[in-house]
């Protein structure tokens, strides 16, 4: 992928960095925009021209010395009036750049003020924490550059956290457990499991946790990470039960997706090097899946697709045969293509499948999950192989097989790699501290989710 050229113009900073963005009122609040955040490695900013520029005076006080002799090609001659004039225009555009840099408006994630300090408390620690021991808080400034955060599990310090986090998939599992209303002590978690063990204690706690009062200013948070298909229970919490939405949706209030790319800025960032070294792959095709399913579209494909390509099937169940002791990046890492299949397809919904288990490895992706487009959303369109660019799954075995007859062809598919590293979202610890830093920006307008399940759902 190349760089795009420079204008010279005073327009809108685009850093090319991973942060959030925050809304008030109207506006949508996002850790990131992966979409903008990949486009954003195809400009250069307009400082960088301005040093670029300044950087290019030594080279013409060099030439300068040369004193306009003609070259032995038969070059024109340079005289030190022309130099001197090439020179001040350069300088002149490299101040017209830096005016328009101090004419921009100050980046929030810049700004010198510390950020403010804020609260978070995780209601349970996702899939089966509720009886799992706790284990230690991250370091959100370590892990994240995001200061000013405390990260909370106990529920006693419920009054003073800006923020609540709820795993959706806790949420629907296991008896109720609401925080009470605000000013009502909170039981131990056995008297709760007694009292609301049928359906309508059920739904008199989640009538009284949508009712009741909080703590001023706190907002609660729902937070999954599971398609639409696998998040059951979502037709049962009730309308502004929740003021915010984290998920990988890019709509979602806090935008926090399975990975993303950024502007790569040393060599040695994920995954090192322009190609993967070819000699390693001795397969054509590998596939990693844990939950295997016959009614899943991905399972379906599998079947066609092995007709015409050997496929390698690893994990639990089906025809998969058990991981190497080596683990997953290095057995892929064997293999020129890897089926980045999602367990069901719906709206930004790319996983670790393409961004971990294919670009960490070094293998071209082939997706099944949303249209093309959504995946060009957040990555070059000749990162990855899709199924629908192909009539049947007999095409897309002979466009593989023809891959792998063709090295240079093979190769393209890695270009993206010159400009672009690979970030991969650290569960659970990432997207706690980003609800961290999105209250640090979000303002004090109150916001709700009048109807979760239509919006996540469509």
């Amino acid at each position: 992928m190349s760089v795009g050229e420079e204008r010279m113009t005073c327009g809108p900073l685009d850093p090319g960095t991973a942060l959030s963005r925050s809304r008030s009122g109207g506006e949508q609040q996002r850790r990131l925009d992966a979409q903008w955040q990949y486009e954003s490695g195809r400009r250069r900013s307009g400082l960088a021209a301005a040093r670029q520029a300044v950087a290019a005076l030594p080279a013409l006080a060099m030439g300068a010395r040369w004193g306009g002799r003609r070259t032995p090609r038969g070059g024109l001659r340079l005289s030190e009036a022309h130099l001197a004039l090439m020179a001040a225009s350069l300088v002149c555009s490299a101040v017209v750049v830096y005016v328009c840099w101090k004419q921009l408006p100050p980046l929030p994630w810049a700004s010198s003020v510390p950020p403010r300090r804020v609260s978070v408390l995780l209601w349970w620690e996702p899939f089966g924490g509720r009886h799992r021991a706790k284990r230690p808080h991250p370091d959100c400034r370590l892990r994240f550059n995001i200061s000013g955060c405390l990260l909370l599990t106990d529920r006693a310090a419920y009054g003073e956290a800006q923020a609540v986090l709820f795993h959706h998939r806790d949420l629907v599992r296991g008896p109720p457990d609401w925080p009470p209303p605000w000013g009502v002590h909170v039981r131990p978690l056995e008297e709760q499991q007694v009292l609301m063990d049928d359906e309508e204690e059920a739904a008199e706690a989640l009538a009284l946790a949508a009712s009741g009062p909080r703590p001023p200013g706190q907002r609660w948070v729902w937070m999954n990470f599971e398609s639409p298909t696998h998040s059951p229970g979502l037709q049962s919490l009730a309308g502004n039960l929740f003021n915010w939405t984290l998920s990988y949706r890019a709509d979602s209030d806090i935008f926090v997706p399975y990975g993303y790319l950024y502007p790569r800025t040393h060599p040695n960032e994920q995954p090192p090097g322009l190609v993967p070294p070819l000699a390693r792959k001795q397969g054509l095709v590998a596939w990693v899946v844990s939950n295997w399913d016959e009614r899943q579209a991905r399972v379906r494909y599998y079947r066609q697709l092995s007709q015409y390509v050997t496929v390698d099937v690893f994990g639990k169940g089906g025809p998969g045969q058990p991981l190497p002791d080596v683990g997953l990046l290095h057995t892929v890492a064997r293999y020129k293509f890897y089926l980045a299949f999602e367990n069901s397809q719906h709206l930004d919904y790319i996983t670790e499948k393409l961004w971990r288990n294919a670009f960490l490895a070094g293998a071209v992706p082939v997706v099944l999950g949303p249209d093309r487009a959504n995946y060009e959303r957040f990555m070059p369109r000749r990162a990855f192989i899709h199924v629908d660019d192909f009539p049947d799954a007999s095409s897309l075995a002979a466009h593989l097989q023809f891959l792998d007859r063709n090295p240079v062809a093979y190769r393209g598919y890695f270009s993206w790699r010159r400009s672009y590293a690979v970030h991969v979202t650290s569960f659970w610890d990432e997207p706690w501290c980003r609800a961290c830093q999105a209250v640090q920006m979000a303002g004090d307008q109150p916001k709700s989710v009048p109807n979760l399940a239509g919006w996540f759902q469509r």
